[in-house]
């Protein structure tokens, strides 16, 4: 069974939905092979993914029998899924009973959901490929993540060492399923034999909140957007007993709020830990120790346990001067397979061998510790200088606190947008002031709302129709 979960005591409450109802360990492995039995190992899947039990138990049946899921949103539109369909040929689909997938045999239901076999012509799979994940939450991109269950298994016992995750742990859904963060919280979780507290609901809601403090939650997880969000929600001024850890990843933290929030870690007893990872490293490569989040605010840390990380120059040269900007690269067991863009791809091995160049721009200091800076391909020539975008985000979040930005661009010319347009030419005049360029440089542009996908990351691709 996944993850050994069929060693901890059947009785122990794997999970509890917002509406009260609980899965014991017992019966989370009968649920698994009583929804596997019902579908054929080594073919693919789509698990329609959203916190509820009925999307846990058909996760962790999929993976323990040999069928491979491919983790999708629940609500992703119909259109995205057929592009999908057309171009992976699951075997099955298992969604929530309120989507109609009528128009193939259904094979089983349970746990509100229904699993429907396709009847189409399967590709064939690596003997290694356990998981598929989208690279591009709920758009509908072909571009998957290959992993493998070495990589899983790998991940989550690092993870599970330096969070030092036991099992009267009660974390609480903030993050999708689907999401690599998300799934790498039930990993670890369900590893261990803690209880995991499923709700749909977000921090915004009260009926979050109310959950919470119920199941007495002891840990909470997000992306800097949800660390922004609580910001405003003046989190720092709730009453939360239970709350032992707090994680961020999918991103890097303003280092303003991350000094915040390690503020209020230390003064409330409670593990704050910053940390870095991509669906391309099955989560999670870097995380910084919570004893050291205010000292190394800013910071991303150091390798997680089994993996090690080095800096590269354009040439592919090691940098080993400390302070010096250089592409980041990770070695590690959890380095995933590759990508999958079709049918055919889901047959290729590791194409990796353990090694990830990032794509994300940081410096080391001389206590072993990196900061990400930028990324690689996240940058615009502007009258012949090099101008960081995140750089730029980060220049603006930082002179006007709570903003809602977004920066990106062609060379010459910057487009930023924001939320508010009182502060239009405050930020305008900001910008120029800190680059040194011509405020013809940039372009400003007001919006209602900044796109972000699923997991809180601002959606540039969709910001390119408001160019000029």
């Amino acid at each position: 069974m996944f993850l050994g979960i069929e060693n901890i005591n059947p009785s122990k409450v794997a999970a509890i939905d917002e509406n009260g109802l609980q899965l014991t360990y017992g019966e989370l492995c009968d649920a698994a092979r009583e929804i596997s039995a019902a579908a054929k190992e080594r073919t693919l899947v789509f698990a329609l993914c959203e916190n509820t039990i009925g999307s846990l138990v058909g996760y962790v049946s999929f993976i323990s029998s040999g069928v491979v899921p491919l983790l999708l949103d629940s609500n992703m539109p119909e259109e995205h899924i057929d592009c999908l369909v057309n171009t992976y040929n699951p075997s099955y689909i298992w969604t929530h009973e309120s989507r109609d997938f009528s128009k193939f045999r259904k094979v089983f239901s349970g746990w509100g959901h229904n699993l429907y076999a396709t009847d189409l012509k399967p590709f064939s799979l690596h003997d290694e490929l356990a998981l598929l994940v989208t690279t591009s939450g709920s758009t509908g991109s072909p571009k998957l993540v290959r992993q493998s269950f070495k990589n899983i298994e790998s991940n989550t016992k690092s993870i599970c060492e330096y969070l030092e995750i036991d099992s009267t742990e009660r974390p609480v859904t903030t993050l999708p399923m689907q999401y690599v963060y998300g799934t790498s919280i039930i990993n670890s979780h369900l590893k261990k034999g803690a209880t995991i507290l499923l709700t749909t609901k977000g921090i915004m809601q009260k009926e979050f909140w109310e959950f919470f403090k119920e199941q007495k939650a002891t840990s909470i997880a997000g992306v800097p957007y949800t660390y922004e969000i609580l910001k405003k929600l003046r989190f720092t001024n709730m009453k939360l007993p239970s709350l032992k850890t707090m994680t961020q990843a999918g991103g890097k933290l303003l280092p303003e709020l991350h000094k915040e929030f390690a503020q209020y870690a230390s003064e409330n007893d409670v593990n704050f830990v910053i940390m870095y990872g991509a669906a391309e490293a099955t989560a999670r490569m870097g995380y910084l120790p919570p004893k050291m989040s205010l000292e190394k605010y800013g910071s991303m840390g150091i390798a997680i346990p089994g993996g090690r990380f080095e800096l590269i120059d354009e040439s592919g040269d090691v940098i080993r001067e400390y302070g010096m900007r250089g592409e980041l690269v990770y070695y590690g067991e959890n380095v995933t397979l590759g990508y999958a863009e079709n049918g055919e791809d889901l047959k290729k091995g590791d194409e990796r061998s353990g090694r990830l160049e990032t794509g994300d721009m940081a410096t080391l200091d001389s206590d072993g510790y990196y900061t990400i800076v930028g990324r690689k391909k996240r940058f615009l020539k502007i009258f012949g200088n090099r101008v960081g975008l995140d750089e730029t985000e980060r220049l603006i979040k930082s002179r006007f606190s709570g903003i809602e930005c977004a920066c990106c661009g062609v060379d010459d010319k910057m487009y930023i947008f924001i939320t508010d347009a009182s502060l239009k030419s405050d930020i305008l005049g900001h910008i120029s002031d800190a680059t040194s360029l011509n405020v013809q440089a940039f372009c400003i542009k007001v919006i209602d709302e900044i796109p972000k996908n699923d997991s809180g990351k601002t959606q540039y691709s969709k910001l390119e129709e408001y160019y000029d």
